[in-house]
């Protein structure tokens, strides 16, 4: 059964999605059409759900800089994915919508010298919010994604603000 302690029913095209994200394969092949440095990074979707995702990043040569940690960009690219791929489960099937980041702010915390997992559990705010849109209604939601190393540390935190249009 697809429901959260919060009661959100996905539908067909929620869990489809869902689906696709969580297959390895369908994940970087998407990427690679729609966001290269996905793959190049080799980010990988951890948990997807009406709750959370959590997005995972690895510490490698890809994906590091000069200072031997995880390349600011990349880690800003993981935290995006974590909250964009929850803003896309929110819209599937629900009409067609326009999004789009309108602002980005970041913290740092811990040097990222190894994998880093972020993760945003804004999905009840969310997909109340989509849901109470109407046709021409525009809103904004700053979603949060904290990035956690393996030692339970918070390396980084990113506020990513969607703004969302229900179009007719």
């Amino acid at each position: 059964m697809n429901i959260t302690k919060n009661e959100i029913q996905l539908n067909a095209q929620a869990l489809d999605y869902q689906r696709k994200m969580s297959n390895p394969f369908i994940f970087w092949f998407a990427m690679l059409t729609k966001l290269p440095s996905a793959v190049f990074w080799r980010l990988r979707v951890k948990q997807l759900n009406a709750e959370k995702c959590q997005v995972t990043i690895p510490y490698f040569w890809r994906s590091q800089n000069p200072f031997r940690s995880i390349y600011f960009a990349a880690l800003a690219g993981a935290a995006e994915l974590s909250t964009g791929a929850l803003c896309q489960l929110a819209l599937a099937g629900k009409g067609k919508f326009s999004m789009l980041v309108v602002d980005f702010r970041a913290e740092y915390h811990k040097k990222a010298d190894q994998k880093i997992t972020f993760t945003c559990e804004q999905g009840s705010e969310l997909f109340s919010l989509i849901d109470s849109l109407e046709v021409n209604d525009t809103a904004q939601l700053t979603m949060i994604s904290t990035g956690m190393n393996q030692k339970g540390e918070m390396v980084a935190r990113f506020y990513v603000t969607w703004s969302f249009k229900r179009k007719a």
